[in-house]
């Protein structure tokens, strides 16, 4: 009899570790799996169940309970497989570790880029980000979704992920501030300034000397001339525009208009925002990059006339 019982018992471990073993070994196949707001353990042990994750949704419905975790199982989008066994697939979902995606937004993109970079993704249509600017309180997103890559949480809205953008600005830019207050400036004024520094120039030695040009050329009076400008508002990139672009009415042309555009044109990263705020004076007035991207600093505007003469024909 004892014996016997031996046998039994045997037997009920030999089917407790089966059970608890993943549903295939050699298994890369990955799926999402979704826990809606208001499951209980029941309803998820027979979801991973039902998509062949466990053996047994009434072991796993059991264990989860014993080990006072059945509380825990969150809500939420998950990226299991039939290789994890029931232990990891129960800690995964107690822990809330939910699927995440990677996107990277560069530096420079505009608000268009961006919006087009995650319809291809098939994650929005461009047209919901140009409806959520239009709907900022603050005005607009241009210059303030910080370049960078992130990890956001699978299914998120397009106002989180905003969201998650504009809260890394505000890191990155928060010990910026009080630099910004002594020099009598708006945070607008330098990320709408690191905006065209972003897409005139690529070095963060030839940024800083273009920011040295433009900033003593507000102080002077004269118009910025910058040809990002006009790419902005044609929404081309060229090497050489024409008298007729320059002369296009918008209030972004600083061509046509004193000072700073009146917003961002791009969102630039944390190198073109410091040069922004901390130019390098020279003697240089103008500017222009070759094809090859070389930039070519000038004193006079004969200077910049024989230069371009020369690289941009």
């Amino acid at each position: 009899m004892k014996k016997y019982s031996i046998f039994l018992l045997l037997i009920l471990l030999f089917l407790v570790l089966v059970i608890c073993l993943p549903r295939g070994f050699d298994s890369g196949r990955e799926m999402f799996f979704i826990i809606e707001k208001g499951q209980g353990s029941k309803q998820i042990a027979l979801g991973l169940e039902e998509n062949d994750l466990i053996w047994f949704g009434p072991f796993f419905r059991a264990y989860v309970l014993a080990t006072g975790v059945s509380g825990k199982l969150q809500a939420g989008t998950y990226q299991l497989s039939p290789s994890m066994n029931l232990f990891t697939i129960a800690r995964k979902l107690a822990s809330g570790d939910i699927a995440q995606e990677k996107i990277t937004i560069i530096e420079g993109w505009n608000l268009k880029d961006i919006a087009w970079y995650f319809e291809n993704r098939g994650m929005f249509q461009a047209e919901e980000l140009f409806e959520l600017n239009n709907n900022s309180w603050q005005g607009g997103l241009e210059g303030y979704l910080f370049p960078d890559t992130y990890l956001v949480r699978y299914g998120a809205s397009l106002a989180e992920i905003v969201q998650q953008m504009q809260d890394n600005f505000d890191k990155k830019t928060a010990g910026l501030m009080d630099e910004i207050t002594r020099q009598n400036k708006q945070l607008s004024e330098i990320i709408t300034m690191a905006s065209l520094i972003e897409k005139e120039v690529r070095t963060k030695e030839d940024k800083e000397i273009v920011s040295g040009i433009f900033w003593k050329r507000i102080r002077s009076g004269k118009p910025l001339e910058s040809c990002a400008s006009i790419a902005f508002i044609k929404g081309i990139d060229q090497w050489i525009y024409s008298f007729e672009d320059t002369r296009i009415e918008s209030s972004y042309n600083t061509y046509l208009n004193y000072g700073l555009p009146v917003g961002p044109i791009c969102n630039p990263g944390l190198e073109s925002i410091l040069a922004a705020l901390y130019p390098q004076e020279t003697e240089y007035w103008y500017h222009l990059s070759t094809p090859e991207g070389e930039t070519i600093f000038s004193r006079t505007f004969e200077e910049h006339t024989a230069a371009k003469n020369k690289y941009l024909k």
